[in-house]
């Protein structure tokens, strides 16, 4: 006899933490609500939320207007009282933007007017005693002090969220993949490797996967996920005196990647990086590590084509320095002089889920759309972990929206 679909009111797909705050603004708003997650690791936060860097993003990056630069600011604010309340270890070290060259003071006072009209605050322009001033070992012509910036371990944050959810009564489910979305306008039914789950809503944030599922549902093929993966060094511990917070290139205003940069973690670790290359497999950390359908899907995709032709220079570069130690070096070298090779040890690895469009365009804004009642997340780059809290209010609010 076949098993019964388990039934429950919203389904969420992914136990990241844009599936678990969703989760979580959800049972805030409704504690009757059956809800469910569903996720195909043993863990929460077992991809893009576990890899990424821990900083808390101030917003001052973000097209006034933007998604993004609303509700990473108001993400930070709520993120910032989540924090607070649990007693979960974060700090305001604050970011340095510093610019080296003649050339970047333009896009450098584009940053500073972008910072105003989001509402960042305390931002300072600081010229060359300045930056010596905020960190003894950077160089540079001039920069943005950014104090709103600082450091947590999102990983932490997911893990404290999935243990208030379980506590509450929310049903997560691990080592479940959903494997196929069958399109009925009421319920939603996720097949999955464990049988199928049905409920009257469903909002997928499935990360690196997020267009697989989405064209399960019947979404449209496009926006596609390109992977890239961004490696880091880490400092070595004697020498972790070099930096004392954030600090970071002047980004090009072509790309939604921030460019390498010095983080330093809550543990009081300092990573620097990372790159950007062509992942070959969406969850591939390691240069070896290969999926054929992964990179088939990729290479065929005509987007990508258009975006490889386009940037081919910038991705040769990108493709040394991850080669090469001491391309690397050199890079981080323009920034704080004193580095060393042998201060540059092997570090972790990330994988950033980029949507690209037909034509080869990168999305750099917050995307989602909906499908009968399947919410899905289409394009939700970093910042989103700092925006996480603010981003499920909007998907609740669309949720609520479909009843």
């Amino acid at each position: 006899m076949r098993p019964q679909p388990r039934s429950y009111d919203v389904a969420i797909v992914g136990a990241g933490i844009l599936g678990l705050a969703t989760a979580y603004e959800l049972h805030r708003r409704d504690t009757a609500l059956r809800i469910v997650v569903v996720e195909k690791e043993r863990a929460p936060a077992a991809h893009q939320t576990g890899h990424n860097s821990g900083v808390i993003h101030s917003g001052i990056y973000y097209r006034p207007g933007s998604e993004k630069a609303r509700l990473c600011v108001e993400g930070r604010r709520l993120l910032l009282e989540h924090l607070v309340e649990r007693q979960i270890p974060f700090e305001l070290c604050g970011k340095l933007i510093v610019a080296l060259a003649e050339d970047e003071l333009p896009r450098l006072a584009e940053l500073e007017e972008r910072g105003e009209a989001n509402g960042v605050a305390g931002v300072e322009r600081l010229d060359e005693r300045g930056i010596r001033e905020v960190e003894p070992h950077a160089r540079g012509i001039a920069a943005l002090r950014v104090p709103a910036a600082g450091i947590v371990d999102y990983t932490v944050v997911a893990q404290r969220l999935a243990g208030e959810l379980a506590n509450d009564g929310v049903e997560l489910r691990f080592r479940e993949r959903v494997v196929d979305v069958e399109r009925t306008r009421d319920p939603v039914r996720l097949r999955t490797t464990r049988g199928v789950v049905e409920a009257d809503r469903a909002v997928a944030c499935a990360g690196l996967h997020s267009d697989r599922l989405a064209r399960l549902a019947g979404a449209p093929s496009v926006p596609r996920i390109v992977p890239f993966r961004g490696d880091y060094y880490v400092l070595r511990p004697g020498r972790s005196d070099l930096v004392r917070g954030l600090i970071y290139p002047v980004p090009d205003p072509r790309f939604p990647f921030l460019g390498i940069h010095f983080t330093r973690r809550i543990d009081g670790a300092v990573w620097l990086g990372p790159n950007a290359v062509l992942a070959l497999a969406r969850e591939g950390y390691r240069r070896t590590d290969l999926d054929p359908r992964d990179l088939f899907e990729t290479l065929a995709f005509r987007g990508f084509q258009t975006l490889a032709a386009k940037y081919w220079r910038m991705g040769a570069d990108e493709m040394v320095r991850d080669l090469r130690k001491s391309a690397f070096l050199a890079s981080l070298r323009a920034y704080v002089p004193e580095l060393t090779e042998n201060d540059l040890l092997p570090g972790p690895s990330g994988v950033r889920a980029q949507a690209v469009g037909a034509h080869g365009e990168m999305l750099d804004d917050f995307a989602f759309d909906t499908i009968e009642r399947l919410l899905n997340v289409r394009n939700a780059p970093s910042p989103a972990a700092t925006s996480a809290l603010a981003l499920a209010r909007v998907f609740a609010d669309r949720l609520d929206a479909l009843d």
